[in-house]
């Protein structure tokens, strides 16, 4: 048993896709090399039986030599043996080098969406991110497939064209000629399948996003009643691909027509010039049996070069929808000098906002517009250091942005309104880690208000949470992700809406309890216009068009009319 893909030794070289191809060739060279050893192999096996079988014709049959009969039987039993077994050798590479590619590939777009931040949800869709994943790196991995074969065709086609002029000088130069001529006039079918293929792949991409989209937003469609609308939207998209698929494929049947037609041709002549001498004694029979053999394997080389241009126009255009999610420049890094971050809990700036968030208490952010208050979590979460470069969050004396992001993320966490729940064990869900143990576990579920949800499971903490927690409703799946995100224990929790999706009393009982979740000495901030919630805060700050306009207490806010103007419309 494999596992791939192999380490990744440096960074992927992203500035063009041959580049790109080039560097997954060097992190594979090893196997590639074998592959080049075993091709060979396999192909001049295949190269010499013509030879053997002409030797055997007129030393053998025609010279009347039986011993000369069987001895060059043998070879040809031998050649037949190490056919065999280099061709499943270089089968296996083969298998092996198109895994690594695509693997690789794929560990590369996977680890980019998971540390680019914010970046590529801004550049592309997500279902242009999945077909990149699931659909261009397998692209990419089968031009390493055809490498083996491809080096064993040129080798062959080298040795075959040697032993022919050593047969004729004439047929040797028509083999010579010949086959790059035929590789040649393939092009002019080639060259446009490159760009049908590109078109083929953006319709691709567009298609998956629409059902991507469609699917994310089911619940909501089926609520209003627009699922024909979307289904219509689909039905378009798909025959838009179809056609480009078809377009495809009338390419690539023209290039098997021709490519049959070309080398069919070739074999033709080469046969009768052949023929021709063999006609006026210049050579043997058993030579013309050699030629023949010779003609047909010379399809092989030809064969091997349209499929390899074929795979690396498919590479080239994965290898292009790639890079351009890798050299997508990600909004979180960790600067090149980090600087030290606070050895305890520390308070938090926003020279954006004017906000301070003393440490060691709960604070909870109000607006009159959500995606202020939600805006200032996302940046105490740090989630773009561009932005944070131009009006930087202060921890304590040091700008957030300016310290690793391994330690930002340890530190602080931050749960969105809209949780997302993944696939596996509720146990796995809640505590992706494995550090605490049950009677922690339900210690959180029983914080989050969510013990009905485990009861009402058979399973329990061992039920199988299916794709984005879908079996859950919204305010369960509210709940749960602030289960996980207690069992972080993080310094600093940022929490956006907890409560947005679930009823009052249950709001109640998880305002009641926050407080008690979240002691030692451990920092949480709370989006909220909720009176259950603020009222059980030690600290609010409300916002005004983004700006600091007034803190305290939610008692001693109620004073403020424009503040109770927004907490009253949001009980």
């Amino acid at each position: 048993m494999r596992t791939f893909p192999y380490p990744v030794s440096t960074g992927p070289d992203v500035r063009s896709p041959l580049r790109y191809l080039w560097w997954l060739a060097r992190q594979q060279g090893a196997s590639l090399a074998a592959g080049m050893v075993f091709g060979s192999v396999w192909m001049l096996s295949q190269a010499l039986v013509p030879l053997v079988l002409g030797k055997a014709l007129d030393q053998g049959i025609l010279g009347r030599d039986f011993a000369a009969l069987l001895a060059w039987t043998g070879v040809l039993l031998l050649l037949a043996v190490v056919q065999s077994v280099f061709a499943v050798l270089r089968h296996r590479i083969s298998v092996s080098n198109w895994l690594q590619a695509a693997f690789r590939s794929i560990q590369l777009v996977g680890h980019k969406i998971t540390y680019s931040g914010d970046a590529l949800p801004r550049k592309f869709s997500t279902g242009e991110v999945v077909s990149t994943a699931a659909s261009d790196a397998t692209r990419i991995g089968q031009i390493y497939d055809t490498f083996a074969r491809l080096t064993g065709s040129a080798l062959s086609y080298v040795v075959v064209t040697v032993l022919v002029a050593q047969v004729s000088l004439t047929l040797g130069i028509t083999v010579l000629v010949g086959v790059p001529a035929c590789c040649a006039m393939l092009l002019f079918i080639i060259r446009p399948l490159q760009s049908r293929q590109r078109a083929q792949r953006e319709e691709s991409g567009k298609m998956t996003a629409v059902g991507a989209d469609t699917v994310a937003g089911l619940r909501v469609l089926r609520g209003i009643g627009g699922e024909h609308i979307f289904v219509g939207r689909y039905k378009k998209r798909s025959q838009a691909t179809r056609q480009t698929g078809n377009d495809v494929a009338r390419s690539l049947a023209t290039l098997e027509a021709t490519q049959l037609l070309v080398t069919g041709g070739f074999a033709v002549l080469f046969t009768w010039l052949g023929a021709s001498l063999a006609v006026t004694g210049q050579i043997s029979p058993g030579q013309l049996v050699s030629l023949y053999g010779f003609a047909v394997f010379l399809v092989t080389p030809v064969r091997s070069v349209a499929q390899a241009v074929s795979s690396a126009i498919r590479a080239v255009v994965g290898a292009r929808k790639i890079i351009n999610v890798l050299g997508t420049e990600s909004a979180v890094r960790t600067p090149a000098d980090p600087e030290p971050a606070p050895q305890a809990a520390a308070s938090f700036y926003d020279t954006a906002s004017s906000v301070e968030i003393a440490p060691c208490r709960l604070t909870a952010v109000v607006s009159g517009n959500p995606a202020d208050s939600a805006a200032l979590a996302e940046r105490l979460g740090r989630f773009d250091d561009d932005a944070l470069s131009t009006t930087p969050v202060l921890w304590g004396q040091t700008a957030l942005h300016r310290v690793a992001l391994g330690q930002v993320r340890r530190r602080i966490v931050f749960s969105e309104a809209d949780p997302q729940l993944f696939t596996g064990t509720l146990r796995e869900g809640l505590d992706p880690q494995q550090t605490h143990d049950d009677d922690d576990v339900l210690a959180a579920l029983e914080a989050a208000s969510a013990l009905d949800i485990l009861a009402g499971v058979e399973e329990g903490l061992d039920y199988k949470v299916t794709e984005r927690g879908r079996s859950f409703s919204g305010g369960q799946r509210q709940r749960l992700a602030l289960a996980r995100a207690l069992l972080t224990e993080a310094e600093t929790l940022l929490l956006v809406e907890p409560t947005s999706a679930v009823d009052a009393h249950t709001e109640a009982r998880i305002a009641a309890r926050l407080a008690a979740a979240r002691g030692d000495g451990r920092t949480t901030v709370v989006v909220t216009a909720s009176p259950l919630m603020l009222g059980a805060m030690d600290h609010v700050v409300f916002l005004h068009d983004g700006i600091l306009a007034a803190a305290g207490t939610h008692r001693e806010l109620l004073e403020n009319s424009d503040y109770r103007d927004v907490v009253i419309r949001g009980e």
